[in-house]
């Protein structure tokens, strides 16, 4: 077998909401967790607790996406700026 190689060169990542969307979908775990929390023994007696421990495992790990983008976030803006002003200081 060949080995394969791309024919083009791959596209530049989208940008977005970054630091909302990974709050909304924690926000949306933890939600969940609480809501299936009344139905504790239900789950228990079918074996699906997994699901329960599931969504507070998407919640933590929410929380740390959260610290996560938001330090990447301040980064891509500290290097903007820095760009920036290297950028002015050399045109003068």
């Amino acid at each position: 077998m060949a080995k394969w190689t791309p024919q083009h060169e791959a596209p530049e990542p989208l940008e977005g909401p970054v630091v909302a969307t990974i709050t909304g979908g924690t926000i949306l775990w933890f939600v969940l967790f609480l809501v299936q929390l009344p139905f504790y023994g239900w789950f228990d007696d079918h074996g699906h607790l997994w699901w329960l421990w599931t969504c507070l495992t998407g919640g933590v790990l929410g929380l740390y996406g959260v610290w996560f983008v938001r330090k990447r976030d301040a980064a891509i803006k500290r290097a903007a700026a820095t760009g920036a002003t290297e950028r002015a200081t050399s045109a003068e």
